[in-house]
């Protein structure tokens, strides 16, 4: 594993894996989640990372700044997420990543990133949405983690309507890639809600977007790599990069 920088902020920096083999690899980039709060960082989705080198990917798992970092939230958080993938695209030859079977994979907020970084970058092979924080004006109004949709965005969607169009991915559709949205049926942190109402807004659009129901999951069992939900998660990235 490789720390590489893309920004001078301290926090702006990516973890490349590569696997033992040749390449070109495909490539995996990796977003965590947290509410895009400070406290949560990349540190527990790195076995994540780990398991899709073990399966022949590359891992470009992301930093990114938060709310509660300066520049973090509106709209550094968005401008690291680009800047981090548009870093990675400058340095693929050099570690012979194959940019032409290249997924997105998020978890929460990093599933709302994931799919924001889908909307804003047409190269990918595919998006994974990990229990995606996908829809935010009806997470604003279900007042998830503490009302921190308003935080994240610096205001309601009355008060910030533009911002609301340009960072929830359900306003974005129709992404025109594969979606693959992962969400279990008992998630306290992410109601199931959120991905359902994006799926079928996808589908009405025209997208390939799937959700898969996990009976009885809840948030983190997505993310666990000891897990059956998370082979299924694994399996389903494997076949859309490789």
């Amino acid at each position: 594993m490789e720390r590489i920088p893309y920004g001078i902020d301290p926090l702006q920096f990516c973890e490349l894996t590569i696997p033992e083999d040749g390449g070109p690899h495909p490539v995996a980039i990796v977003i965590h989640g947290g509410f895009w709060r400070a406290k949560y960082d990349l540190g527990y989705i790195r076995p994540v990372c780990d398991a899709l080198v073990d399966r022949g990917i590359a891992a470009w798992n992301m930093e990114y700044r938060r709310i509660g970092n300066p520049g973090g939230g509106w709209r550094g958080t968005f401008d690291d997420v680009a800047a981090g993938t548009d870093h990675l695209a400058s340095i693929a030859a050099r570690f012979q990543l194959d940019m032409n079977r290249m997924i997105v994979i998020g978890h929460s907020a990093g599933g709302h990133l994931a799919l924001w970084l889908a909307a804003e970058k047409k190269f990918f092979a595919g998006a994974i949405s990990l229990a995606g924080v996908v829809d935010l004006r009806r997470s604003w109004e279900l007042q998830l983690g503490n009302n921190v949709v308003e935080e994240f965005l610096g205001g309601n969607p009355n008060e910030v309507p533009d911002r609301y169009a340009f960072a929830s991915p359900i306003e974005r559709l129709p992404l025109g890639l594969s979606q693959k949205l992962f969400h279990g049926t008992k998630d306290e942190n992410v109601p199931i809600e959120i991905s359902e109402r994006y799926g079928q807004a996808a589908q009405a659009r025209g997208d390939a977007a799937e959700l898969i129901r996990l009976e009885g999951s809840g948030h983190f069992e997505l993310v666990d790599v000891r897990t059956e939900e998370f082979a299924r998660v694994l399996e389903t990235a494997t076949r859309l990069c490789t």
